[in-house]
């Protein structure tokens, strides 16, 4: 796992131990920032459920402004503390639950990260808090597993595009104010995101 463009390129990062992250392959992590590029220059992103932070830190190296990285596993905190000083880059790590972040958290983001365990009902939870916290035409990205039902829009969120990278789905939500569901589909590149 590196960081595959930007100030950083190339370096890699660490991920934690045990199967409490999946960290996303560089393959699947290159199309979706491939698709979102203009949209990082200067960029408040939020990644939360962060784990080693590849998400976060590959927006920073690409250059958003900054980034605040939400997890509740210390070993995960530590690994993006140290991924950020292996990158040079500078973020805020946030240990804390994903729901009481968002229902607690004050601040406007441009893009939001968001890589939940699979199977657990996670991303349903989060996307009305987080329509809340994005900057008018901001984006959502959220992964989900190709077994579990698409995520739907929520107020104030329309989809905007859906990426397949192997059993990985990332479903782009885009902040509009109403509610939409109009979505292309891409079956990007194979393999484990």
């Amino acid at each position: 796992m590196r960081v595959v463009s930007g100030s950083a390129r190339g370096i890699t990062l660490e991920a934690p131990k045990g199967m409490t992250t999946r960290p996303t392959s560089d393959k699947a992590k290159e199309g979706v920032f491939s698709a979102i590029q203009y949209e990082l220059e200067g960029a408040k992103v939020l990644d939360v459920f962060a784990g080693s932070g590849g998400m976060g830190i590959e927006a920073l190296s690409r250059g958003a402004a900054s980034c605040v990285f939400v997890d509740c596993d210390v070993a995960a905190l530590r690994c993006i503390k140290a991924n950020l000083a292996k990158t040079k880059l500078t973020g805020r790590s946030v240990r804390a639950d994903a729901i009481a972040f968002l229902s607690a958290c004050k601040d406007r983001f441009d893009v939001i990260f968001s890589d939940p365990p699979y199977n657990r009902g996670w991303t349903e939870k989060l996307l009305p808090l987080a329509a809340k916290l994005l900057e008018e035409g901001g984006i959502m990205l959220c992964e989900t597993d190709s077994s579990e039902p698409r995520p739907e829009p929520v107020e104030g969120l329309a989809v905007r595009k859906v990426y397949t990278y192997g059993r990985a789905v990332v479903t782009l939500f885009e902040k509009t104010g109403m509610k939409g569901a109009d979505a292309d589909e891409d079956s990007g590149i194979s393999g484990q995101f």
